[in-house]
Order: structure tokens, then sequence, then C-alpha cells
């Protein structure tokens, strides 16, 4: 795991100084090693940098750029099974001077060129200078596990690990996206390929960038996409062929993620997928496995006693650690810088903390993110079903008439009703969820902590339509139902660009690489093609997941309500973090920006202050927002 950074100039003003500042700034990414190419072509300037997280081949030999003829790499991330490449690539008369899957990959190209990507069964952002065709080619991976940003303006191309690189480069114009801010508020994150800045794009995952050197054209190309996968015949397998072949999946891809020569970790929460992750890995070794859980003393938040007695069932070297009001309060602080980008998931705090946690002890640590999106895990979908099933079956002219009425009702002057926490957004919320005609239009919905018309009385530019991958689901086919359309979906949503990058800039942030088990793409690939009754039953979520689950961990120890990994700040801002509302959300502040309607925050935020149920999700938004902007915009 490392950060990787660079640049093309094509006005030459960039120089080997400047691809030092912008790798370094990644120091947090690869606290090991450093490398740095510069090059002065005739027409452009090319700038390559490497921060190295030493995880195989711990040796010198391992360090980046690496060179091979007329190919350049550097990269992060982790390629699983890069032995059986190497050995490929041995039959085809290449030798190796490494252990590393570095060189593999630089072969492998050397070999099939971009569909060498098709071989790789791992976490990737690549970058490969290709000399003798003046190219230079950016991969990310399927999943879209380790982020890749590129920016380009006026001659000037940068790509980075993270996008604060690009604030080290004196010609980088830091100009805020307005659309992506609209994004931001809808959901707490912004969707890809969009970033907070003008100019500046998430590469998308299961896509690769090609720069040409000598034209400067840019063309971003999908080499795999979710949606081939669930588009595809659902397979006419039995229950118990489904079983068995979805437990070897997973068998294959866990064991592939504990290959390493540092010490490895698993974080556990007690819930389905990181027990899974756990018992399938503790069940073959004699050694333990350290496992690693975040507590919180709060009832309703906290898991920790599950996870400990799964750790205690199969017999791990378990750590636990109780979250509090002063660990959120040294946390926060550091998540303008941890992020980069507004970043509203306020998880990110016992995530930063049981990485700090396993960091002790650990270079590696599984996470078991996914499972939800591949197993329809979430409460979501069932509500989201459970609202298309009633608006399926209510006619035309009763839904017209319930639109109309609610069109004309102000529910502002309904006695007691008025009174109800957030009843505007809910009120709103039924509006736009009598109006959609599909699963994952009614997802969207629910999600959303702000309707459309409440960004637009929160913001002060105009609102207009963005296209993401929510879209996708235009693209789905009938072969799958309301469950499978929902989960294509969230794949190339809320999973990548949530949480995903949660755990990157978490997991990173304290030189720990994350790994993610369960996003292992065969496992994918295969779960999308089956029926949704083998993920959702009966209104019982993860059906398979748990089926093989019980073979390992006695179901009375495992059944129980979904908790998530949450945190309880709305207990929390009433006390020690109230003075961040005071000083953040204030109008002298928000009126110098000029992005926000001031009146209407503070409004929210004295309705949260004067004991009403305000959602505190809301201002946590903006709070996010807002210490980001006195980070990177002043």
């Amino acid at each position: 795991m490392c950060g990787i950074a660079g640049f093309i100039d094509f006005n030459k003003n960039s120089t080997l100084k400047t691809i030092h500042l912008l790798t370094d700034i990644l120091h947090h990414r690869g606290p090991d090693d450093s490398g740095y190419s510069f090059y002065e072509e005739l027409t452009f300037n090319v700038g390559l940098g490497h921060r190295r997280l030493s995880i195989l081949d711990l040796s010198k030999q391992g360090h980046q750029p690496m060179l091979f003829e007329d190919l350049e790499i550097i990269y992060n991330g982790e390629i699983y099974n890069f032995k059986e490449i190497r050995e490929e690539l041995e039959n085809y008369n290449y030798s190796f001077e490494s252990s590393s899957d570095t060189e593999v990959i630089l072969k492998a190209y050397h070999q099939w060129g971009i569909k060498a990507v098709d071989k790789f069964n791992g976490m990737f952002a690549i970058a490969i200078y290709d000399k003798k065709n003046q190219k230079i080619v950016l991969i990310r991976d399927r999943a879209g596990v380790k982020p890749l940003y590129w920016y380009f303006k006026d001659g000037l191309f940068m790509f980075s690990s993270e996008l604060k690189s690009f604030h080290e480069h004196n010609e980088f114009k830091k100009v805020i996206n307005k659309d992506a801010l609209t994004l931001y508020l809808q959901y707490g994150y912004i969707l890809q390929p969009h970033t907070i800045f003008n100019n500046t794009y998430k590469l998308k995952s299961g896509h690769y960038l090609e720069i040409n050197l000598k034209t400067k054209n840019i063309e971003e190309i999908s080499y795999w996409n979710v949606i081939d996968f669930y588009n595809k015949p659902k397979l006419d397998i039995s229950e118990e062929e489904a079983i068995t072949q979805m437990e070897k999946l997973l068998k294959s891809a866990f064991d592939y993620r504990m290959v390493a020569d540092v010490p490895v970790g698993v974080f556990l929460s007690g819930g389905y997928d990181s027990s899974i992750v756990t018992a399938l890995l503790q069940n073959d070794r004699a050694e333990k496995l350290n496992t690693f859980t975040i507590g919180f003393h709060e009832n309703g938040f906290d898991e920790s006693t599950y996870a400990k007695q799964v750790a205690q069932h199969l017999g791990t070297n378990h750590t636990e650690y109780y979250c509090t009001q002063k660990d959120a309060l040294e946390i926060i602080p550091q998540l303008a810088d941890m992020y980069d980008e507004p970043f509203g998931d306020s998880s990110a705090i016992p995530t930063a903390l049981v990485s700090q946690l396993a960091r002790k002890n650990v270079t590696v640590c599984l996470s078991a993110d996914g499972g939800d999106e591949i197993f329809a895990g979430y409460e979501k979908y069932q509500k989201a079903l459970q609202y298309f099933k009633i608006i399926t079956c209510t006619p035309k002219y009763l839904k017209k008439a319930l639109r109309l009425i609610l069109e004309k009702i102000n529910i502002k002057y309904i006695p007691y009703i008025n009174k109800l926490g957030n009843i505007e957004t809910k009120f709103e919320k039924i509006k736009n969820i009598l109006h959609a005609e599909n699963p994952v239009l009614i997802m969207n919905y629910i999600s959303q902590p702000y309707t459309s018309n409440e960004i637009k009385r929160l913001l002060l530019h105009d609102i207009k339509e963005i296209k993401t991958n929510f879209d996708n689901y235009k693209l789905l086919n009938k072969s799958n139902d309301e469950i499978n359309q929902m989960l294509a979906i969230d794949y190339q949503t809320y999973m990548v660009d949530d949480i995903l990058t949660k755990v990157d800039r978490a997991t990173m942030f304290v030189g720990l690489e994350g790994r993610e088990p369960l996003l292992d793409h065969r496992i994918l690939e295969f779960s999308a093609q089956l029926s949704s009754q083998l993920k959702y039953r009966n209104s019982n979520k993860k059906w398979i997941l748990k089926h093989i689950t019980h073979k390992y961990l006695p179901k009375e120890l495992m059944d129980r309500p979904k908790m998530g990994f949450s945190v309880p700040i709305n207990e929390w801002f009433k006390d020690e973090l109230k003075d961040y509302f005071l000083l953040y959300l204030n109008e002298d502040r928000l009126n110098k920006e000029g992005l926000f309607n001031s009146k209407e925050v503070i409004r929210q935020r004295d309705k949260y202050f004067n004991g009403h149920r305000e959602n505190i999700q809301r201002l946590w938004f903006i709070l996010m927002f807002e210490m980001w902007y006195e980070r990177w915009m002043l």
C-alpha cells in the first residue's frame, strides 16, 4: 500500500522539486521509502513520484518508480494473484529480480498491454509511463478500493492518490465545483467522477485513463462494469450448488488477502460480514488471528460485546477500545486533513480510531466492506421495496390525486404534525416517492438527509440535474428484479464513494494497509448472476452469507438486529461538541464564503440547540464542509 503522484506539464514549468512536493505530502500513505523520476522532453515534462508502505518484498528491490525497457511504473495497492501471473510470464521467458507484485504488473503490461488488467485480482491504482508509445496510462481497480484523482487545465495534467498533492503545485486552480457541493449535501460524499474542484476528477472504478503525450488527448475507458454481470442471465443452479460455490470463492478470496511479509489483522464488528471473514480464516490456522473492535458506552451504538463473543468462540487474539467524546474531540480536527474533500460520514471517527488501534500491532488489516451491497444487508433495501410495492399497486388516478393534494398542503400549519421531527423533509420525500418509477430512485430519496428543495433553500447558487452512477439503473435489463437493481447501483455509488473512501483514508492516514476480501471481483461476478432470493428472502437479508456463516458460528450468537458502524453524535453535540457548531456555523463566516444561505443554516442550528428533533446528520455535513473549507481554501 502506497501513495502515488505525477504530472505531465506541457508548459514545461514543473521540475524535479515539483514532483517531490506532490509526492511527499503523501508521506502518511508510505512512510517506509520514497522514489522520484523527472523527464524533460522537447514539448513536455513528466514527473513520477512514489511513497512506499512495505508489505511484499521489504527489500530495496521493491523500490518505485520501477523501470523495464521503455516502461516505468508507480503503483498503489496489492495484486493478490501475482505469483500465478509471474509463473505465466516465466513461460514467456521473463525473468524477475524481485519478489514484488510491482515487477509482475510491469512485465504483464509489457507482454499483454492494457489487457493485463483482466488477469489482476486485487486493489490497485497504477500509473505507467510508456516512453516508446508516448503515453501515460492510469488504471483503477474494479471496485474502486484504491483512489486515483486527476486534474487537467491550461496544459498541466496531474494525478495523485489524494487531492492534497495538487495543492502543492503553484498552478493548481482550486475553484469549488458547485455541482459537487450539491452532491455532497445530497449524500454526504461526492460521487465519481466528480470532485469538489473544477477541472478535477476521480478516475472511475473499473476504468483506465490514457493520455496521449503527442496530441494531449485524454480518453477514459471502461474495462470492467458491475452492470455487465447483473445483466447476464441468472444462473440455473440449486441452492446447495450456490452455497458450495460461494463458500469456495469466499475462502479463496480471504486466503489471498492474508499474503504479506508483515503482520496482518482483521477488523471485527461482530456482524455477519466481519465474522465470516474471521471465521473462515481462523478455521484453517493454528496461530491466532489479531482482531480489533471499537465500542461505545452509549446504548444502541455498541456492538463490541458481540464482537468479543465471536472472538472468544473463534479463539482470536482480540483487542477492543471504547470510543468516547474525548476521542472524538481529538479525531475531529484531523478529519479535513484525512479526507481532503468534504466527507460527511460520521463513522469516519470510529474508523480512524480502530485504524490507530490496529496499527500498534499490525501493518495490514482486513475489513469486511461490500457485504451489504453484494448480499443485500441494508434496511434501506427493504424499505424501498415496501414503498415500491405500495406505489405499484396504487392506481394512477389515486397517485395523481395524492400528489395534487400534497402539493396544496402546507405542513407548517397542521397542528401536532408540524411539531414532529424533520416532518417537512419527510413530507417532501413522500411527494418524491409518489413520482418514483423505480426502486433505485426510492432508495435514493430515503437515503438523502436533504431533499432537492431543501438544498435549493440552503445554497445560494442555482441547482441543476447532475448525472451520476445512480442513473445507471436505466442500463439494467429485465433479468434484474428490484433487489438486484438496488444492489448493482449501490455498488457503484455508496459503496465506492462513501464506504471505501472512508476506510482508505482512515487506514492510510496512520500507515495501515486496509484490505477488502469481500470485494474480490469473483464474488461479485458470481453473486450478480444469482437470483435475489438467495440474498434477500422473506425479509431475511444476506440469506446465502448467513447460511455459510452458521456453519462456523452458532446461529443464536449471530442473529440480532443490524446496528451499523455509527456514532452517537446526536448525544455528543449537546455536550462537549456543541462549540464546533457555534464556531463554524456562524453568520459572519458563512456570509464571507458566499456559498450557503446563512439564515437557513442558523435556523437549523438553533432548532437543534432549542431541543427540536432536527436531523443532526444535516448539520454534521455542513460542519464537515466548513472545516474542510478552512483547511484547504483559506
